[in-house]
């Protein structure tokens, strides 16, 4: 079975809105739904133990090309939201698929995508391919979530 035949890892992370989050009419500034979807890829990468110093530590810098939102509702002060982050590629670049629930009737609030390439902290270039760290942590990943 290769890893494109396998589950991809998902995490979900459950947040309330805080007050400095949010303007006078108490909606979430649309800036801050970044940092929410960092905070679910983290607990994403994580799963697969290749967080940020995962990849510093192997020789690899990951930095966010390209990301998008769609927002369908707005999320207001107080208001438990959840976010789930699901990995979609990883080949050739980590693509991450993000939905963002209210917790307590599971309304979608936004869809999002982020896109991270490989670049060598060496020599500054970018990979046209996924380096084998990574495919080897989403392996053991799949080993173990079958």
């Amino acid at each position: 079975m290769t890893p494109d035949d396998r589950p991809l890892p998902r995490a979900d992370v459950e947040i309330e809105i805080p007050f400095h989050d949010v303007d006078m009419m108490q909606v979430a500034w649309h800036g801050h739904y970044v940092r929410y979807l960092e905070i679910a890829r983290c607990k994403l990468l994580d799963a697969i133990d290749y967080n940020y110093p995962q990849m510093l530590d192997s020789g690899f810098a990951w930095p966010v090309i390209d990301l998008r939102l769609r927002y369908a509702a707005p999320a207001l002060f107080a208001q438990r939201i959840t976010i789930e982050a699901r990995l979609t590629e990883w080949e050739h670049r980590l693509k991450v698929a993000y939905t963002i629930r209210d917790t307590a009737t599971g309304q979608r609030l936004t869809r999002a995508s982020s896109v991270q390439v490989a670049v060598g902290m060496d020599d500054q270039e970018m990979r046209l391919a996924s380096p084998p760290v990574l495919v080897e942590r989403l392996l053991a990943w799949q080993e173990a979530n079958p």
